[in-house]
């Protein structure tokens, strides 16, 4: 594809929609000369592309902040309750498996 105007990473989805119908009006209405027509064609392939990377950024946005939304909240750890004691634990966890400690 080709490369982009400089100032073309600034411009809004919106302004190139806009630029993009306006070009096409001017084919569609003939008030393109045949000359600058490949110059127009080349600048609405710019556009699109630009179009289509903003919406391509959109989508891992919205992706990850719905994913975000979806994950299970985990529990707040209560600040007052004691660690469990690593003896009592190591003990019942040799229980588990029929070890005495």
């Amino acid at each position: 594809m080709s490369k982009t105007k400089t100032g073309d990473d600034e411009l809004s989805f919106g302004a190139a929609i806009e630029e993009l119908e306006s070009i096409l009006r001017r084919v569609e209405d003939d008030g393109i000369d045949i000359d600058e027509l490949a110059e127009e064609l080349e600048r609405a392939a710019e556009l699109l592309e630009i179009c289509r990377a903003k919406i391509r950024r959109a989508e891992v946005e919205v992706s990850q902040i719905v994913q975000t939304l979806e994950e299970p909240a985990t529990p707040p750890v209560a600040l007052d309750e004691p660690e469990p004691d690593a003896e009592a634990a190591a003990g019942e966890t040799a229980n588990l498996f029929g070890h005495e400690s």
